[in-house]
């Protein structure tokens, strides 16, 4: 176990160098002259010379490309051009909300698509099964945005039982009531294609021999599904749910923007308006690393669900 972290770790430099030159490139060939778009439209040449000097950029590749990985190593992406606060401050300071909101999201979300999963798997070709199929398919046929306008309108503006929006400093207040409404819409928004998936995981591991031994032993439907056939397809689950971890910390860019969430992903959608290169670089390079991380976690995982996986 022990060697296998340790060469998966190793691994990690050769992909991570190859993520920092495709940021470089991009940041430098493809996004343009920085200083021009921080100098605006009335500007003049020393104007210009003066911020390239500031940003370095008027320094050879070799040297600004030497600066962005010792910047990845120290952790230290410089000051946002925009606010001129530190990016790992904005970093330190945004994650707690962004968090705050997508772990009780995932959790919640992830044990009631399960649940729902497992009926309607036992329950196959049944009324109750293609009543929630259909329902399914017409949830992942709305978009996003309604389900935040709607949830907010009734639940918020007609019944008063949550904040439309809003943050504040005290760690209960936030998860209980600010962050209360944002985790339902997530769970709500998610359930639909979640459950889909996840049934189509249960179905594979109930047509499997074991399944059909087990049920020749006598054991009782409940137990067959609840024990063998959840502990196998808990393997894919884990896939799917890892694999989307790194998305959500910039990807809930929605509803923190709709509930005013002072989390990780408004302030990536900030930075790409101001274009703040600073931190979107280091978002970049801090997503790949969490993507790394949680790749390596769900290997992990697999050994523990499943003695038979074996890390090599």
């Amino acid at each position: 176990m022990t060697a296998y972290i340790l060469r998966r770790l190793w691994q990690f430099v050769p992909t991570l160098l190859g993520v920092v030159l495709l940021v470089f490139v991009l940041f430098n060939w493809v996004g343009g002259d920085p200083a021009y778009l921080l100098a605006g439209k009335i500007s003049n040449p020393e104007h210009i010379a003066n911020i390239r000097r500031q940003l370095g950029v008027d320094e050879p590749y070799y040297v600004q490309l030497w600066i962005f990985i010792t910047q990845i190593a120290t952790g230290d992406f410089g000051a946002s051009w925009a606010t001129n606060e530190k990016v790992s401050e904005i970093f330190a300071t945004r994650l707690g909300p962004t968090l705050m909101v997508l772990v009780p999201m995932l959790v919640i979300g992830t044990l009631i698509a399960m649940a729902a999963a497992m009926l309607v798997s036992w329950r196959r070709g049944t009324l109750t099964d293609r009543g929630i199929m259909v329902a399914c398919t017409v949830g992942q046929s709305i978009s996003i945005l309604v389900y935040i306008i709607l949830l907010q309108y009734v639940l918020a503006y007609q019944l008063g039982w949550f904040p439309v929006q809003g943050w504040s400093r005290d760690f209960w207040e936030n998860l209980v009531r600010y962050g209360a409404l944002p985790v339902i819409v997530g769970v709500v928004v998610g359930l639909a294609p979640d459950i889909r998936l996840y049934r189509s995981f249960f179905l594979d591991e109930i047509n499997q021999d074991y399944v059909r031994t087990a049920r020749a032993k006598g054991m009782s439907e409940a137990r067959v599904m609840s024990v063998h056939v959840l502990r196998n397809a808990a393997i894919p689950i884990v896939t799917h749910v890892m694999i989307q971890l790194p998305g959500l910390l910039a990807g809930a860019f929605l509803i923190e923007r709709f509930f005013s969430i002072p989390g990780i992903g408004r302030e990536v959608i900030l930075a790409v308006e101001r274009s703040d290169f600073p931190v979107i670089k280091a978002v970049t390079v801090y997503v790949a690393i969490a993507t790394m991380l949680v790749n390596l976690a769900a290997d992990l995982l697999y050994k523990a669900l499943d003695p038979r996986v074996q890390l090599r």
